[in-house]
Protein backbone atom coordinates (compact mmCIF):
# COMPACT_ATOMS: atom_id res chain seq x y z
CA UNK A 1 0.00 0.00 0.00
CA UNK A 2 1.30 3.38 -0.79
CA UNK A 3 0.62 6.44 1.16
CA UNK A 4 0.05 10.23 -0.77
CA UNK A 5 2.82 11.66 1.36
CA UNK A 6 1.83 15.21 -0.37
CA UNK A 7 -1.69 15.15 1.20
CA UNK A 8 -0.12 14.30 5.18
CA UNK A 9 0.13 16.82 7.91
CA UNK A 10 3.17 17.61 8.99
CA UNK A 11 2.34 15.23 12.23
CA UNK A 12 1.43 12.37 10.13
CA UNK A 13 4.80 12.63 8.11
CA UNK A 14 6.82 12.34 11.62
CA UNK A 15 4.45 9.99 13.02
CA UNK A 16 5.29 7.63 9.32
CA UNK A 17 9.30 8.60 10.07
CA UNK A 18 9.43 7.13 13.43
CA UNK A 19 7.33 4.36 12.29
CA UNK A 20 10.24 3.61 9.67
CA UNK A 21 9.20 5.52 6.88
CA UNK A 22 12.10 6.79 5.38
CA UNK A 23 10.33 8.82 2.28
CA UNK A 24 7.51 10.39 4.72
CA UNK A 25 11.44 12.36 6.06
CA UNK A 26 12.19 13.41 2.39
CA UNK A 27 8.61 15.21 2.29
CA UNK A 28 9.18 17.29 5.24
CA UNK A 29 12.13 18.33 3.69
CA UNK A 30 10.93 19.11 0.66
CA UNK A 31 8.18 21.18 2.13
CA UNK A 32 10.86 22.81 4.75
CA UNK A 33 13.54 23.35 3.04
CA UNK A 34 13.53 26.57 1.04
CA UNK A 35 11.81 28.61 3.79
CA UNK A 36 14.36 27.09 6.43
CA UNK A 37 17.56 27.93 4.41
CA UNK A 38 16.24 31.34 3.47
CA UNK A 39 16.13 31.95 7.77
CA UNK A 40 19.76 30.31 7.54
CA UNK A 41 21.17 32.21 5.31
CA UNK A 42 19.60 35.55 6.30
CA UNK A 43 20.93 34.83 10.06
CA UNK A 44 24.30 33.98 8.96
CA UNK A 45 24.94 35.93 5.40
CA UNK A 46 27.21 33.38 3.58
CA UNK A 47 25.90 30.92 1.22
CA UNK A 48 28.05 28.00 1.81
CA UNK A 49 27.52 28.20 5.62
CA UNK A 50 24.01 28.47 5.11
CA UNK A 51 23.31 25.02 3.03
CA UNK A 52 25.53 23.35 5.76
CA UNK A 53 23.82 24.54 8.69
CA UNK A 54 20.26 24.16 6.72
CA UNK A 55 22.05 20.46 6.36
CA UNK A 56 22.99 20.16 10.40
CA UNK A 57 19.25 21.26 10.98
CA UNK A 58 17.49 18.39 9.06
CA UNK A 59 19.62 15.97 10.67
CA UNK A 60 19.36 16.88 13.81
CA UNK A 61 16.09 17.27 13.55
CA UNK A 62 15.49 13.83 12.12
CA UNK A 63 17.41 12.48 15.20
CA UNK A 64 15.09 14.37 17.75
CA UNK A 65 11.98 14.00 15.82
CA UNK A 66 10.62 12.15 18.83
CA UNK A 67 10.60 15.31 20.57
CA UNK A 68 8.28 16.81 18.56
CA UNK A 69 4.53 17.41 19.31
CA UNK A 70 2.66 16.89 15.70
CA UNK A 71 0.13 19.48 17.22
CA UNK A 72 2.22 22.64 16.38
CA UNK A 73 3.78 23.74 13.20
CA UNK A 74 6.61 21.53 11.96
CA UNK A 75 7.73 24.91 10.49
CA UNK A 76 8.13 26.86 13.85
CA UNK A 77 9.76 23.75 15.65
CA UNK A 78 12.73 23.10 12.60
CA UNK A 79 13.48 27.30 13.07
CA UNK A 80 13.92 27.08 16.13
CA UNK A 81 16.52 24.11 15.71
CA UNK A 82 17.89 26.45 12.87
CA UNK A 83 18.21 29.48 14.54
CA UNK A 84 20.08 27.43 17.63
CA UNK A 85 22.34 26.09 14.91
CA UNK A 86 22.77 29.77 13.68
CA UNK A 87 23.72 30.72 17.17
CA UNK A 88 26.12 27.97 18.18
CA UNK A 89 27.60 28.85 14.60
CA UNK A 90 28.16 32.73 15.40
CA UNK A 91 29.74 31.28 18.85
CA UNK A 92 32.12 29.20 17.00
CA UNK A 93 33.22 32.09 14.38
CA UNK A 94 34.07 34.07 17.92
CA UNK A 95 36.10 31.42 18.84
CA UNK A 96 38.29 31.02 15.40
CA UNK A 97 38.28 34.88 15.34
CA UNK A 98 39.78 35.32 18.98
CA UNK A 99 42.26 32.11 18.28
CA UNK A 100 43.42 33.87 14.91
CA UNK A 101 43.94 36.79 16.49
CA UNK A 102 41.19 39.11 14.68
CA UNK A 103 42.66 38.41 11.28
CA UNK A 104 39.40 39.53 8.65
CA UNK A 105 36.35 37.40 8.31
CA UNK A 106 35.99 36.32 4.50
CA UNK A 107 34.00 38.85 2.69
CA UNK A 108 29.94 37.49 2.03
CA UNK A 109 29.77 35.54 -0.67
CA UNK A 110 27.49 37.09 -3.21
CA UNK A 111 25.44 34.55 -5.12
CA UNK A 112 23.19 35.12 -8.37
CA UNK A 113 19.48 34.40 -7.79
CA UNK A 114 18.40 31.35 -10.69
CA UNK A 115 15.17 32.41 -10.83
CA UNK A 116 14.06 35.95 -12.33
CA UNK A 117 15.23 38.93 -10.24
CA UNK A 118 12.42 41.28 -9.04
CA UNK A 119 15.23 43.34 -8.29
CA UNK A 120 16.44 43.76 -12.00
CA UNK A 121 17.64 47.39 -12.05
CA UNK A 122 20.97 48.81 -10.69
CA UNK A 123 19.12 50.92 -8.29
CA UNK A 124 17.21 48.36 -6.82
CA UNK A 125 20.06 45.97 -6.45
CA UNK A 126 21.83 48.34 -4.47
CA UNK A 127 19.01 49.29 -2.06
CA UNK A 128 18.65 45.44 -1.11
CA UNK A 129 22.49 45.33 -0.51
CA UNK A 130 21.82 48.43 1.64
CA UNK A 131 18.86 46.83 2.95
CA UNK A 132 20.98 43.46 4.16
CA UNK A 133 23.64 45.35 5.45
CA UNK A 134 21.17 47.30 7.50
CA UNK A 135 19.57 44.49 8.76
CA UNK A 136 23.20 42.35 9.46
CA UNK A 137 23.89 45.08 11.66
CA UNK A 138 20.25 44.63 13.83
CA UNK A 139 21.11 42.20 17.12
CA UNK A 140 20.34 38.87 17.05
CA UNK A 141 17.46 38.95 18.90
CA UNK A 142 15.83 41.63 16.66
CA UNK A 143 17.45 40.17 13.24
CA UNK A 144 16.04 36.83 14.33
CA UNK A 145 12.22 38.40 14.87
CA UNK A 146 12.31 40.33 11.86
CA UNK A 147 13.51 37.37 9.14
CA UNK A 148 10.98 35.29 10.91
CA UNK A 149 7.90 37.47 11.05
CA UNK A 150 8.71 39.72 7.58
CA UNK A 151 10.88 37.09 5.25
CA UNK A 152 9.74 33.92 6.12
CA UNK A 153 5.66 35.07 6.92
CA UNK A 154 5.50 32.94 10.16
CA UNK A 155 2.49 34.28 12.25
CA UNK A 156 3.47 35.74 16.06
CA UNK A 157 2.45 32.51 17.80
CA UNK A 158 4.43 30.20 15.58
CA UNK A 159 7.80 33.37 15.69
CA UNK A 160 6.66 33.10 19.95
CA UNK A 161 7.07 28.97 19.46
CA UNK A 162 10.38 29.11 17.47
CA UNK A 163 12.06 31.43 19.80
CA UNK A 164 10.92 30.31 23.07
CA UNK A 165 9.33 33.75 23.89
CA UNK A 166 6.02 35.20 24.46
CA UNK A 167 3.75 36.53 21.51
CA UNK A 168 4.13 40.24 23.35
CA UNK A 169 8.30 39.86 23.13
CA UNK A 170 7.77 39.04 18.93
CA UNK A 171 5.73 42.05 18.84
CA UNK A 172 7.99 44.40 20.61
CA UNK A 173 10.79 43.41 19.16
CA UNK A 174 9.61 43.17 15.99
CA UNK A 175 8.58 47.08 16.60
CA UNK A 176 12.12 48.11 17.75
CA UNK A 177 13.55 46.10 15.07
CA UNK A 178 11.83 47.89 12.20
CA UNK A 179 12.59 51.31 13.78
CA UNK A 180 16.45 50.17 14.59
CA UNK A 181 16.02 49.24 11.22
CA UNK A 182 14.98 52.73 9.94
CA UNK A 183 17.54 54.60 12.24
CA UNK A 184 20.22 52.29 10.08
CA UNK A 185 19.07 53.51 6.92
CA UNK A 186 18.50 57.23 7.60
CA UNK A 187 22.26 57.02 8.99
CA UNK A 188 23.45 55.68 5.80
Amino acid sequence: MSLDLPACSDGELAALTLSGRQAAFGEIMRRHQNPIYRLVRGLVGNAEEALDLTQDCFVSAFSHLRKYDGDRPMRAWLSRIAINKCRDWRRRQRVRRFFSFGAPAAEVEKVADDGPSAHASAAAKIELERLTVAIGALPASLQEVLLLRTVEGLSQAEAATALSISGKAVETRLYRARARLTEILIEK
